[in-house]
Formats: C-alpha cells, sequence, structure tokens
C-alpha cells in the first residue's frame, strides 16, 4: 500500500486565501485611510470605503466592524507603519529607546521618531477629533485614543523613573502627563501644519522641551545641540 500523499493542494489553497485576505485588508485600510482624511469622518461610509477597495461592505463589516472600529485600524497601522501582529513594546524603535543607556539621548530619539510618525497618525487624528463634537462614535474613538496615548506615555515615564533618569521633583505621573503632552496632535498642528516648522526641527524641540521638563541636569550641561548631519548630545 502506498503512503499517503500530503494534502499540497489544501495547504496551498489556504496560503492562497490567506493571501487574498490580507490583500483586501490592505486595500481597504488604505481606501478608508484616504476617504477618511479626504472627506472626513462623517462623509466617509462603509460603502464607499467598500466600493473604493473592491470589496463588498459585509467583507468590511467582517474584517472591522463599526466605522470607529475601522478608524481605529487605519490609526493602528499608521502608527507602526505595517499591519503586523506584532506588540508596541516590541517593536524595534521601543526595544532600541529602552535600551538607551543615555536619558538625553533616549529623549532626542523619541523626538526624532515623533517626527517621522506625525505625518502619518497626524491628518486622521484631527479627523477624528474635529468629528467627536457632534458624532457619538467618533466620540468615543478619540476618548479611546487619548486613553491609549496616556497609558503608553505612562509605561515611558515608569521606564524613566526605574531608569534613575527623572529629576527629584518630578514625579512618575507627572512625568507621563508631559511626554503626553508633548506628543499630542495639537502641537504638531500648530507647529508643523499652522506655522510650517520642518519635521527636523519640530521634533528636536520635543526633545528639548522633554529634557528640560524632565531630566536632573541642566540642557547647558549636556544640551542638545544643533549640526548639518541633525541633533546631537552636546558633551
Amino acid at each position: 500500500m502506498n503512503e499517503a500523499t500530503p494534502p499540497v493542494k489544501r495547504e496551498y489553497d489556504s496560503t492562497s486565501r490567506q493571501r487574498q485576505a490580507r490583500a483586501k485588508r490592505q486595500a481597504i485600510l488604505a481606501a478608508a485611510r484616504h476617504a477618511f482624511v479626504t472627506n472626513g469622518y462623517a462623509s466617509t461610509t462603509l460603502a464607499a470605503v467598500a466600493a473604493a477597495a473592491g470589496v463588498s461592505v459585509e467583507t468590511i463589516y467582517k474584517s472591522f466592524g463599526s466605522k470607529p472600529a475601522l478608524a481605529k485600524a487605519v490609526f493602528d497601522v499608521d502608527v507602526v507603519g505595517d499591519d503586523e501582529p506584532i506588540p508596541m513594546l516590541q517593536r524595534q524603535f521601543v526595544q532600541r529607546n529602552m535600551a538607551e543607556q543615555d536619558p538625553r539621548r533616549k529623549l532626542i530619539d523619541y523626538g526624532e521618531h515623533l517626527s517621522t510618525v506625525s505625518p502619518r497618525i497626524g491628518p486622521l487624528l484631527l479627523v477624528v477629533r474635529d468629528a467627536a463634537a457632534v458624532d457619538v462614535g467618533a466620540a468615543e474613538l478619540w476618548q479611546q485614543l487619548q486613553t491609549e496615548r496616556l497609558t503608553g506615555m505612562t509605561a515611558f515615564a515608569v521606564h524613566l523613573a526605574a531608569e534613575g533618569h527623572l529629576r527629584q521633583d518630578v514625579t512618575t505621573s507627572q512625568a507621563g502627563d508631559v511626554l503626553w503632552t508633548y506628543n499630542s496632535v495639537e502641537l504638531w498642528d500648530l507647529l508643523v501644519n499652522q506655522r510650517h516648522w520642518t519635521l527636523p526641527a519640530y521634533g528636536l524641540w520635543i526633545a528639548e522641551q522633554l529634557i528640560a521638563a524632565l531630566l536632573p541636569s541642566p540642557l547647558s550641561r549636556g544640551r542638545v545641540r544643533r549640526t548639518a548631519a541633525g541633533p546631537e548630545v552636546g558633551r
């Protein structure tokens, strides 16, 4: 009797279906982001997103659920730049930043990171924030995003405190609030969109403010120095 052959076709079909499902998900996310940012939250319908993505509305409901849930999925992808199921704390930037021993360098790197991420997440955040005044779903999403942001910044503050980096008169809770304030979309909107700061200048300014507000040493003893190649720590 011949040994049973492995179900090659079935495995191929499964892989093909997964690839197709992933392609549909990416198409939906891209179409949704364009619709939200271009047309606004209220004017974006799941039917319009489905048509742009070449899928059915039912597919969107099955994959994401409601319109607020779809907007949240778009935001999550914009934050990290991909749709991979990797927890935030395991992301390369977070791991690298946590491993950095110099607190000034740590905050400079964070400012640079924020200047890279903000152009991706800022437009959608402003759309959701503005819609929150009149739309219940958008209001709940905005509050969720604010809460998650505070949770993340509090974790950053706990890390800084655990490493002994915080100034003695700054509590962990205060540090979390400061970080939460300086990474808000409002500051990016004011400085970059309205006052036309460059992104490097914005990121450097964020770093300078955090260093001055959180770290024990005066800025003059380890100040951030602007160079042609970018910000570095003065020595």
